[in-house]
């Protein structure tokens, strides 16, 4: 299977419109799937975010995440080269199918407490994850104009991340009067498998790549076809890749502290009700992150590779201050204290409140900030889908490592300060060889322009090509 070649043919020689909501615009095509993530990852961060997911024992949610993370590793590894035989539409539909089949399982959780189906439903999400965001990544790092990446990638997590902020809405609206509630009820995991739903039908409006137009005219991509020997290769040659090993820390450490924040801050120092608020304001804070740090990779200084420099040393000194205050705030409590601890409230708790709220708050913020400087070093790499879904694939596998790793140091019950200290000190390794790596394969945008622009006269004059 292909990207729908025969079709492809007939528009090779449209002229593209200057419109910004043409439906063939990387703008538009960025923003349908910044709307299926707000649909389906989005929520299931909402979910997850909550802590337990939401439930008063962890465990069902510890296991089935680590079950999610496990295959997600394999899947997201192999993601980009699926996506690049079966196209986003096939790909895209059956992934975001899994999320709905995962909201289910707690909703029956709920009434059985049952942790089997979670954790089977967890391990068939992490394949349909790892499909959806080798696509999402190609989609996102590909079809914006090489000059406004950043903005692309921010544009996208603001919309991402909208989906967290209503999806923390609902449990924090349905369980508002159940101050003293350990679990949350059925219809916040019904109202999840809606918005889940919606998003698998809405990515059908996603196009393949070569049909995308940008405003002077380039396309993303003139490959047509991939098969799964080319596939294995090229997945392969990822792992002696130099650019992917300096990336690899940065992507193991990139979901490791989800667990962490989720379990250990959300779930065991805020009552429930305010568990859904910090949510909102978790995500909320993620697209202030991602717009703010979007801005400096685009506009900041003329040069690529500086801008690149000055996002790393941005997140980089941001990344020690909060994770600092994260310590500061963890020396005050440990495991032993989850039964005894009193919940803080946003409506009862005062002053008390403020301090862990601003830390939780900042959390979102970095995890933005940190996500989308890595993104836009990834989309600087390359410019065509096949190779970036690839890219993205492989950064997606190694997280999923990470965090199915994370997800399991929590269920052997490690200090919370353990914790805390691993994950500080993964994302500080990783700032300095995100500098060399842009310092050597990051080109300023005069030359990369120029050799886009021959590529694309090349590939004018050629015929449809294919990959063997």
């Amino acid at each position: 299977m292909g990207f729908e070649g025969d079709e492809e043919l007939a528009t090779q020689n449209e002229v593209p419109t200057k419109s910004l909501f043409r439906y063939n615009s990387p703008l538009v095509q960025v923003s349908l799937i910044g709307l299926v993530c707000f649909c389906c990852p989005g929520m299931f961060n909402a979910l997850s975010g909550m802590g337990g997911g939401g439930q008063v024992d962890p465990t069902a949610s510890d296991n089935s995440l680590t079950a999610l993370y496990t295959t997600f590793a394999v899947f997201g590894i192999l993601g980009g080269g699926i996506y690049n035989i079966l196209g986003p539409r096939l790909t895209l539909l059956s992934a975001c199918s899994t999320y709905v089949l995962y909201a289910g399982s707690f909703l029956y959780y709920n009434h059985h407490k049952n942790q089997a189906f979670a954790i089977i439903s967890g391990a068939i999400l992490g394949i349909g994850a790892g499909l959806l965001w080798a696509g999402q990544g190609a989609i996102m790092t590909s079809y914006p104009p090489p000059a406004r990446k950043g903005t692309y990638i921010s544009l996208f997590w603001s919309i991402f991340n909208m989906g967290g902020v209503i999806g923390g809405l609902i449990p924090f609206i349905l369980n508002y009067h159940r101050t003293k509630a350990a679990s949350v009820n059925d219809g916040t995991y019904i109202a999840f498998m809606s918005f889940m739903t919606f998003g698998a039908l809405l990515s059908l409006a996603i196009l393949p790549p070569s049909k995308v137009v940008r405003d002077d005219g380039t396309r993303c991509t003139n490959i047509k076809y991939s098969n799964v020997s080319t596939e294995y290769v090229e997945i392969s040659k990822l792992f002696m890749n130099w650019k992917m090993l300096l990336i690899a820390p940065a992507a193991w450490s990139s979901n490791f502290f989800y667990t962490y924040q989720f379990n250990n801050v959300n779930a065991v120092l805020f009552s429930l009700r305010t568990r859904g608020l910090n949510n909102v304001l978790y995500w909320g804070a993620q697209m202030i992150g991602s717009i703010g740090i979007g801005y400096l990779m685009d506009f900041s200084f003329k040069s690529r590779r500086r801008r690149g420099f000055l996002g790393i040393g941005v997140v980089g000194f941001l990344g020690t201050a909060i994770w600092a205050g994260g310590l500061a705030n963890q020396v005050k409590y440990t495991r032993a204290d989850v039964k005894t601890i009193e919940k803080l409230d946003f409506k009862d708790s005062g002053d008390d409140f403020a301090g862990p709220f601003v830390l939780y708050f900042s959390y979102g913020l970095l995890d933005a900030m940190f996500q989308s400087v890595v993104y836009w070093i990834i989309g600087a790499l390359a410019d065509d889908s096949e190779t970036l879904s690839r890219y993205v694939g492989f950064y997606k596998g190694v997280q999923s490592a990470g965090a199915a790793v994370a997800w399991q140091v929590d269920t052997q019950k490690v200090s919370f300060l353990s914790q805390l200290i691993v994950n500080w000190s993964l994302t500080t390794v990783s700032y300095p060889l995100l500098v060399v790596l842009v310092m050597l394969a990051v080109k300023d945008e005069k030359t990369s322009e120029q050799g886009n622009e021959t590529n694309d006269v090349s590939q004018s004059s050629a015929k449809p090509a294919f990959v063997h």
